[in-house]
C-alpha cells in the first residue's frame, strides 16, 4: 500500500511537470492530454484520476509552477524583516525581477500564453496565490508613504513599483542581447542594478506623493525631500560608491 501511494505521488508530480512544460510552450488550447501523459510516462486515465479534467490540470500546473518560483526566489529577497523599508523594498523588487525573468519559471510563460489566448481558467487561482505577495508589497508601500495617505495612493504606488518589474520581463522575452555595440535594447540583464534603480526611482516618487495634497484641480507642488529621508539616504549611498 505504501509503495502504491508513493507511485501515485510520483505520477502526479510527473504529470504536473510535463503539463507545466507543455502549457508553457503551447498554451491551454493547443496542449493535449495525450502529449502530457506521454511526456510524463503515464497513461491518459491517470490525468482523470489525479485531476479530473484538463482544466483542473491547467490550474494546478500553473499553481505548482508559481510555488516553485516562490521557493526558488523568496519574496523578501533575503532581506531581514527588521531592515529599513528602502532595503526591504529592494529585496522585494529584486526577488520579483529574478522570479519573472527566470527562464525556468514556467508559470510566467503560461501566463504569457494565457494573455495571448485567454481562457479565464487561471483568474481565480492567480488571485488566490498572488494575494499574499500583493499584500506584502502594499504593506511596505503603506509604511513608506505614511499613515495619512489614502488607500488609492497606496494602490497606485504599488502598481507603479510592480509595473517597473513586469514590463521588463516581457521585454526580455522578445528582445535578444545586442551584439553590434549599439546597445539600444531595453532588455534588463543586470537584475541587481535595475532593482536598485527601481527602488531609487520609486522612493523618489513616493516622496513626492507624501508631499502632495490632492485637490479637485490637480496636485499641489511637492515639498522638497527631507535631508534624512530614505530617498536622500539612498542617493548618498550611491554617490559614495
Amino acid at each position: 500500500m505504501k509503495i502504491e501511494r508513493q507511485d501515485a505521488v510520483r505520477t502526479r508530480k510527473d504529470l504536473l511537470m510535463a503539463a507545466s512544460d507543455i502549457f508553457a510552450k503551447r498554451g491551454f488550447r493547443d496542449a493535449t492530454i495525450a502529449e502530457i501523459s506521454q511526456r510524463a510516462g503515464a497513461n491518459i486515465a491517470s490525468v482523470n484520476y489525479h485531476f479530473g479534467d484538463k482544466e483542473t490540470l491547467y490550474r494546478e500546473a500553473w499553481r505548482q509552477s508559481f510555488r516553485d518560483s516562490i521557493k526558488a526566489h523568496p519574496p523578501d529577497g533575503g532581506v531581514d524583516l527588521n531592515a529599513p523599508p528602502e532595503q526591504r523594498l529592494k529585496g522585494q523588487v529584486a526577488a520579483l525581477l529574478r522570479r519573472i525573468t527566470d527562464s525556468d519559471n514556467k508559470g510566467f510563460l503560461i501566463v504569457n500564453k494565457e494573455l495571448a489566448n485567454p481562457t479565464g481558467l487561471l483568474e481565480e487561482v492567480m488571485r488566490e496565490e498572488m494575494r499574499p505577495l500583493r499584500r506584502r508589497i502594499m504593506t511596505l508601500v503603506r509604511e513608506i508613504l505614511g499613515p495619512d495617505k489614502s488607500e488609492i495612493d497606496v494602490r497606485f504606488c504599488t502598481m507603479s513599483v510592480a509595473s517597473q518589474c513586469v514590463i521588463p520581463a516581457f521585454t526580455n522575452m522578445v528582445e535578444k542581447p545586442e551584439t553590434d555595440g549599439e546597445n539600444e535594447s531595453l532588455r534588463i540583464d543586470d537584475i541587481e542594478a535595475y532593482a536598485e534603480h527601481v527602488v531609487v526611482f520609486s522612493l523618489a516618487g513616493m516622496g513626492a506623493i507624501r508631499g502632495n495634497t490632492r485637490k479637485s484641480g490637480g496636485l499641489q507642488r511637492p515639498r522638497p525631500l527631507a535631508p534624512d529621508s530614505p530617498e536622500n539616504n539612498t542617493r548618498k549611498t550611491r554617490r559614495a560608491r
